[in-house]
This record gives C-alpha cells, structure tokens and sequence, in this order.
C-alpha cells in the first residue's frame, strides 16, 4: 500500500481541510523531512482571507515555510546529510506530516537545540534584518511594532549596545520589549505624541536607525518621521495588502538610506538561519517568550485566526506534529 501523511489543504477563504495525501518520495539531491512542527507567518494572512489572486484548493501543506523536523530518506545524490538529522527546512509546503525539499535548504540543528521547537525561516530572517539595518553602539534604534521580529530584533539590537526605543500598540508587547533589553517604551496611539516623545528621548536628534516591523501604511509614515538626518530606514514588515505612498519630500531632506531588508538569496536566508542557530544553541539569545501559543495541525485554521486577530499574550502560534 502506498504510505500516506496528513497535510493541511485550503479550500476556501478561512476554510482547511485536514486531507490524506501519499507520502512524497524524495528526488535527486532532496531529502524527505518528517515534521516536528511548523511556524505560523503573518504572510499566511493574505491567501488566508482569500484575494482575487488565489487557486483554491492548495497544493497538500502550502503557505507552511517555518518547519522543522527530521530527515527520514534521501534521494540520489545528497551528501553531508543522513537520515536521522535533525533540521530547520526552507520549504514552502510545511503544513504536512512530511515534506520533500532541496538538500541544500536545510540546516542541520546541534544537539544543545534537542527538543526545542525552532522555526529556523522567522528567526532567520530577523537575523537578516538586523545585518541590513547595520546598528551599531551608541545609536538610538526605534523599532515599531513589537511582536515575534520586532522582538527578535530589540534583543539583537540591544545586545550590540544600541539603545532601543520601542514603540507598539500592547502594553505586553513593550513588556517583552523591555524582557528583551529595551531601553525606552512608547505606546502606539498617537502620531504626533510618539514623535515628541522621540524627540525628548534623543535630544531631537531622533533615530539613526528606524525598523518598521508593521507592514502597514502609518507605521511606514512614522518610521520616516523617526529617523533623524542621514539615517536608516529599515523596512522588515510585510506590505502585502497593497500600494503605500511615502514622503518623498521628508525622506529627500533628511538623505536617509531605505532598505527593504526582505531577502530572496536563498544564501543569504541560510546565512541567517545558521547565524540563528548559533546564537539559540550558544545560549546567547532565548526565543520562548516568543512561542505562546501552540496547536495540531488539525486546529490551523484556529492559528491563523489568532495571528489575524492577536488574542491576549499572543506573539507566535507554532503548528506542532504529534
């Protein structure tokens, strides 16, 4: 009999179907992942309220690309890797009991990560975004919206001996900006109250470096009232909802830089995750505050709405296989 798996289908908008699918078989210069488990990105969002643009059904397990899991078959040609190794996997089909992806989008995990869930995309890619927002000591760092990046981020910015301004919606949101080294915190309520604020803060100077972790247009308009002259303006939030306008006049004045720190290189997204693994391994840096809420594959759908809506205490859900 052919083996099989479950994996997660969308049928329609907010609609999953938890299917029986057969087990795939790994190619040339692939390996097969069994899943421990699966990060839940915002980017889900969009396909989950179900634009114009979207098939329905997905293929079996898509929009999963967070995962982790362990190899259990290899195809012809694969080296360096063994069945056995534990792995964080850059795939795009997560949403499963297993999935097949190219060797070279793996990255092994050490044993001191044993038992640990470890969503090696996400944190990887706050990792990336730290390197392009180049922070050094000494520079006041605004950082708007603190959930799983925009927290990643204040502890990475934190520890190379910036002073982190964070600025979010949720008085537990700056509590974890301030578990994660933090030195000021401003609610997100008023426009102008937030720049006053900044200016008090850092003797109107304002922000040598500003990261938007948002993806929204009044963040974006904030960050660019933020960063002070000649600064950086760091764009980490996913803007998938549409076209944003930008003042122009303002960024021009000011001879900011403006990186859109979203990497495609899928180098540079390994770079990221294994610069992620260390630090979690070396006990330099402490994801668990992160992972609050937790569900079976079954209950996704009921992940994805807490994304969407943010439910008390909320920073990542994580999809988790038994």
């Amino acid at each position: 009999m052919t083996p099989m798996m479950k994996a997660a289908v969308l049928t329609a908008p907010g609609e999953i179907d938890l299917a029986r699918v057969p087990l795939p078989e790994p190619g040339a210069g692939e390996v097969r992942v069994r899943m421990e488990g699966c990060g839940v990105c915002a980017s889900n969002l969009g396909p989950w309220a179900g634009p114009e643009w979207m098939d329905f059904p997905t293929p079996p397990g898509d929009l999963g690309h967070e995962g982790w899991g362990v190899i259990e078959a290899l195809g012809p040609g694969v080296e360096g890797l063994a069945a056995g190794d534990r792995v964080a996997a850059l795939g795009q089909r997560s949403y499963a009991g297993a999935e097949v992806v190219a060797a070279e989008r793996v990255v092994k995990l050490p044993p001191a990560l044993e038992g640990q869930p470890f969503p090696g995309e996400a944190l990887g890619c706050a990792f990336n975004i730290f390197r392009r927002s180049d922070i050094r000591a000494g520079q006041s760092v605004a950082i708007i919206g603190i959930g799983f990046l925009g927290a990643v981020l204040t502890h990475l910015a934190s520890a190379a001996g910036a002073r982190v301004i964070a600025i979010s919606r949720r008085a537990e949101s700056l509590a974890l900006a301030r578990h994660y080294g933090a030195a000021e915190c401003i609610t997100m309520d008023d426009h102008w109250r937030i720049i006053e604020d900044v200016k008090a803060i850092t003797g109107d100077a304002m922000c040598e470096r500003v990261i938007e972790c948002v993806g929204k247009q009044w963040p974006l308009d904030l960050a660019g009232e933020l960063v002070g002259f000649g600064g950086r303006l760091v764009v980490a939030g996913y803007h998938q909802d549409g076209p944003r306008q930008v003042n122009m006049q303002n960024w021009n004045w000011k001879g900011i830089d403006v990186v859109n720190a979203h990497e495609r290189d899928l180098a540079v997204q390994l770079r990221g995750v294994r610069e992620a693994v260390d630090a979690v391994a070396s006990g330099g840096f402490d994801p668990a505050p992160l992972y609050t809420h937790r569900y079976p594959l079954a209950r996704l759908g009921e992940a994805l709405d807490a994304t969407r809506d943010k439910p008390e205490g909320f920073v990542k859900a994580l999809i988790e296989f038994g």
